[in-house]
């Protein structure tokens, strides 16, 4: 034969059955619209009046659910990732059924899943307009928030973080949690005790969002637990615990520090977020225990993990966005309490290492290679850094401004006592000017006037790296 032989010809039953099934699709997809259609009436059922008595006996089965259930709604979750699913679901009403869930069950894993398939339904525009403009939807999502099932609490925040990132309806929700103090308590209570990294990260993401949206909301948040409301009656202030932002996000950052450090780099830029409004940087250094802590989490992390001397410095590009919040932190607190006893100069002299370490680690960073035809594609790579690489610039810009607020405080003592320890030294200066000049020329001046006096050798030899410096001096 020359060619393959033909299919066997159907008969008219097994054609209309053939034609039944493509029509029973959803969408160009291989679902089954009949099979989807008796999992959400099953939903249906899980809520219906008769299903919903009280009782200890009813509620421990509402706690529970079926393992057949669980297996098909769980379908249906990983399903709605599928634009053409979800697109159904949305026509079907499925929001609404979900909803009549989360309003009526007391079954978490159920909860979870719902919340869930809204999640997924949400990462598409269209649906996620339209998830946001159902008032009474977005009210019982929020609600989801004073939950004390982590699971519920994950998804609630995979969906609200979605939200939030369309600008068509990132105000909407901006709005309706304005309206519910109380989901800050919630927030409060979960990046201050939960030990779910998992969990940790996605609030922190929901919070870095809010902030960088709404400084107003911040702003309010910053505020929420700075004093006890006068009027509020003594029985109530002990029943419910009053809540500070900084802590609370000091605590959470401690806690995903060693697992997780996206998660970190969330926490820090949070914190760097609050130090761009006033209220925000004398939220941290009012209390002086606040204060402390986070200067002495954020001393250590530059000082003791992030870019030490061992370390290759292309792993520069992996820490950048979080150096660039933590030194911006760093420096707004340093120079707002100066007379604090742990921003003693003498004591922080080891950040000068840390910021002229990452200053000489951009430096190469940004260095082409030379003279090599075998690092055609490295020299691609760095050349796209020297560019553009915005956040690198934001970094440099960061640290420069925070080593010469550290070089304005220097005086002969402690700048005799850093060369002394070796956190300066001619290399290091070297280092500090070329990225100091000509911007922050006064700072670098005043600097060696001081040298003069305690290192001349060492000043003079600076003056010469430097001629444009000598002939101002």
């Amino acid at each position: 034969m020359d060619r393959n032989p033909s299919p066997p010809l159907l008969s008219p039953d097994e054609q209309e059955e053939e034609k039944g099934a493509e029509g029973d699709c959803i969408g160009s997809t291989v679902y089954s619209k009949h099979w989807l259609f008796g999992v959400l009436s099953g939903l249906i059922q899980l809520v219906s009046p008769q299903n919903t008595k009280s009782g200890s006996d009813d509620e421990e089965q509402q706690m529970e659910l079926d393992e057949e259930m669980e297996n098909e709604i769980c379908r249906v979750w990983d399903m709605s990732m599928d634009e053409d699913v979800a697109l159904f679901l949305q026509e079907f009403n499925a929001p609404d059924i979900f909803m009549g869930v989360l309003a009526k069950s007391r079954c978490p894993r159920l909860r979870e899943i719902c919340v869930g398939i809204l999640g997924n339904m949400a990462c598409f525009q269209e649906i996620c307009v339209s998830i946001s403009s159902d008032k009474n939807l977005g009210q019982v999502l929020l609600h989801c928030l004073y939950e004390s099932d982590p699971p519920t609490l994950l998804e609630t925040s995979r969906l609200l973080l979605t939200c939030l990132s369309q600008t068509e309806v990132a105000s909407v929700w901006v709005e309706r949690i304005r309206e519910h103090p109380l989901i800050y308590d919630s927030i409060c209570f979960i990046i201050s005790s939960s030990t779910n990294v998992d969990l940790l990260v996605k609030v922190g993401e929901v919070v870095d969002k809010l902030f960088d949206l709404d400084e107003t909301l911040m702003l309010e948040w910053i505020r929420n637990g700075a004093a006890q409301p006068v009027d509020q009656p003594q029985e109530d202030s002990e029943e419910r615990p009053v809540f500070k932002i900084v802590p609370c996000v000091l605590e959470a950052a401690k806690q995903v520090r060693s697992e997780n450090p996206e998660g970190l780099d969330v926490y820090m830029h949070i914190l760097q977020l609050l130090t761009t409004v006033d209220d925000g940087i004398q939220a941290i250094v009012q209390c002086p225990d606040a204060g402390k802590d986070t200067w002495n989490l954020l001393f250590d992390l530059v000082c003791h993990e992030f870019c030490q001397s061992n370390d290759p410095p292309i792993i520069l590009q992996e820490q950048k966005t979080v150096l660039a919040s933590v030194f911006s932190v760093l420096s707004a607190i340093f120079v707002s309490q100066t007379e604090q006893e742990y921003l003693k100069v003498e004591k922080d002299l080891p950040l000068i290492d840390s910021l002229v370490r990452v200053l000489k680690n951009m430096e190469h960073c940004q260095k082409k290679p030379e003279n090599s035809v075998e690092s055609n594609m490295e020299e691609t790579k760095t050349s796209d850094l020297t560019e553009d690489d915005f956040h690198l610039k934001i970094l440099k810009d960061i640290s420069c401004e925070f080593l010469s607020n550290i070089f304005q405080a220097l005086t002969k003592e402690t700048m005799s006592l850093g060369l002394k320890e070796g956190h300066l030294s001619k290399q290091k200066c070297i280092c500090a000017f070329r990225n100091l000049l000509p911007l922050y020329n006064p700072v670098v001046e005043d600097f060696l006037k001081i040298l003069h006096e305690v290192d001349k050798s060492l000043a003079d030899d600076l003056e010469k790296s430097f001629p444009s410096l000598k002939a101002r001096t």
